[in-house]
């Protein structure tokens, strides 16, 4: 019988054992190859997509949606297609929430800090100042893009050719994203295939050639015959390699490697469900996906309309809200609910106690961006077309454009944060001072930037009208006291969005959440206007 256990039997290396020893040395990559070799696969779930009963002629019910992000326009799309008399107040001057793509002469709604963006006015020149990547696995998004036409394309998330640059390591110089991994992985696999012999894998992992094992080991690592690792291909070539022969980059100190702070996590990124390879994005920005809903029902939505009150009635929920200079007051069958948890606690309602202090409880992420235009790709020169450059400084990221390839100009990501230390950091700062830091944090990495960069825009996400904040934090203690009260109707009141979803700060969560309250909504209205089940 084949030994499955979590731990490892004093004296024996068991195969979960030897997988959690892949992956502490190799990342999420090498522990599904070894699963591979060895016959352990992991299984995948898919979710469904909801579909609401139609009503009868008769049978008309009316929703309130609160927020016209993804999850409120996801909720207006399908209850407007079931017959339901659906209306979305949205507080801002536009639809999207945090689905923001940024153009030539929008407007950036930071409280203290209104910006305009002056990038040139070109199809190409543009940020997605939120989310700006979508994955395979976010099968729900994807159908609504297909449903909704709109074109995606392909979103290169990881560069080999981009750079890693750590002021700690390397005297302070980037080095190219495929030097760093392959030298990484090459090192730790050598230890490993020393530390590991053919003949005690024989002994303590039933049923697996160790022979193979240590195959898989010089394979992986790119290892001589003898198991040592002396540099790789994979690597790139300093010079040559086409009508000459090939000069191969020397190898980087391991000391060195260890130093640099890229192993913790972006070294492996790119490996994650969420972060794997293929991704995508929407052609001309990731605002296409908020078009193409508003295209269906933008017709249900009021912009610039600011909730004032929610209140819980028997049969209804009824909304005070401002627009126009007035205030206006309306009620309905039922209310969804996607203004962010930490801004409802504050507005007027009557909520259960459990679940206002629920709402009261969550706090929000601070993530920040800075968008740079370039007169000229000057990336492109070094070889990087796409992708994504990691560094130890505050900017954390620059991310490089996949399309408008060999254009004059391009947009670059030249910061994104995600802790709240960065992200406070540079809200602090004035908008002019962001870009100026960001352009001097560049330079590490770009000695040119600073001749090339024209104008950005900032965007700190917790500094933002109408939203205060970015994904919300769940922790495993505020998640088990407060996360399933949230998620349950209050009466005839559903919240919604990412906020009350496994997957915070996804579009992929905001939609989910939204087919959970609509399945719910949906059940309800069937009791109602059903007089067997009503009877039930």
């Amino acid at each position: 019988m084949h030994d499955e256990s979590l731990t490892s039997r004093e004296g024996r290396l068991t195969r979960r054992r030897f997988l959690d020893l892949v992956g502490r040395l190799g990342g999420s990559a090498a522990v599904y190859r070894a699963a591979l070799a060895i016959g352990l696969l992991p299984a995948v779930a898919r979710g469904r997509l909801t579909e609401l009963e139609p009503l009868g002629a008769d049978d008309r019910r009316s929703v309130v949606i609160l927020g016209a992000g993804i999850g409120g326009l996801t909720a207006a799309y399908e209850l407007d297609r079931a017959g339901y008399d659906c209306i979305v107040l949205e507080a801002s001057h536009r639809a999207g929430g945090r689905n923001l793509t940024l153009r030539a002469g929008d407007r950036i709604d930071e409280l203290g800090n209104p910006q305009v963006c002056e990038f040139d006015d070109e199809p190409h020149l543009y940020m997605n100042a939120g989310p700006a990547r979508i994955p395979a696995n976010h099968h729900r998004l994807l159908h609504y893009a297909r449903e909704l036409g709109v074109q995606l394309e392909v979103f290169v998330n990881e560069n080999r050719s981009a750079w890693v640059h750590d002021e700690s390591a390397f005297g302070g110089r980037p080095v190219r994203n495929r030097r760093y991994v392959t030298d990484a992985r090459g090192f730790m696999t050598e230890i490993m295939a020393k530390c590991v012999a053919a003949s005690d894998l024989d002994k303590t992992m039933d049923g697996v050639d160790g022979e193979r094992l240590l195959e898989f080991l010089r394979a992986y690592g790119d290892l001589d015959p003898d198991g040592a690792y002396r540099g790789s291909e994979r690597a790139g070539h300093a010079a040559g390699g086409m009508v000459v022969p090939a000069i191969g980059h020397g190898v980087f100190d391991f000391a060195e490697i260890l130093k640099a702070g890229f192993w913790r996590g972006p070294m492996h990124q790119g490996e994650q469900e969420d972060q794997a390879a293929p991704m995508m994005q929407p052609v001309g920005g990731m605002d296409m996906i908020v078009r193409g809903f508003m295209a269906k029902v933008g017709r249900r939505v009021v912009s610039n309309a600011q909730v004032r009150a929610v209140s819980l009635r028997e049969n209804a929920v009824e909304i005070v809200y401002a627009h126009d200079g007035t205030l206006k007051r309306l009620a309905a069958d039922y209310c969804l609910n996607s203004i962010p948890s930490h801004i409802l606690a504050g507005l007027d309602h009557n909520f259960p106690p459990d679940y206002a202090a629920a709402l009261d409880a969550l706090p929000r992420g601070r993530l920040f961006k800075i968008g740079l235009q370039a007169s000229r790709r000057f990336w492109e020169d070094e070889g990087i077309y796409a992708g994504i450059s990691w560094t130890s400084q505050d900017i954390t990221q620059i991310w490089y454009p996949g399309h408008g390839i060999f254009a004059k100009k391009g947009i670059l990501l030249g910061a994104y944060t995600f802790g709240d230390d960065g992200g406070t950091k540079f809200a602090r700062m004035s908008p002019a001072e962001r870009i100026e830091t960001a352009i001097r944090q560049g330079a590490k990495i770009h000695p040119s930037y600073p001749k090339y960069i024209e104008n950005g825009v900032s965007v700190p996400w917790h500094r933002m009208n109408h939203m205060l904040g970015c994904a919300a934090r769940w922790t495993d203690e505020l998640r088990a006291r407060y996360f399933r009260t949230l998620q349950e109707p209050a009466g005839r009141h559903y919240l919604i969005g990412d906020q009350v979803s496994y997957h915070p700060g996804w579009q992929e969560g905001a939609i989910a959440s939204a087919h959970h309250a609509l399945e719910h909504l949906n059940r309800r209205v069937r009791v109602e206007t059903n007089p067997v089940l009503s009877r039930a």
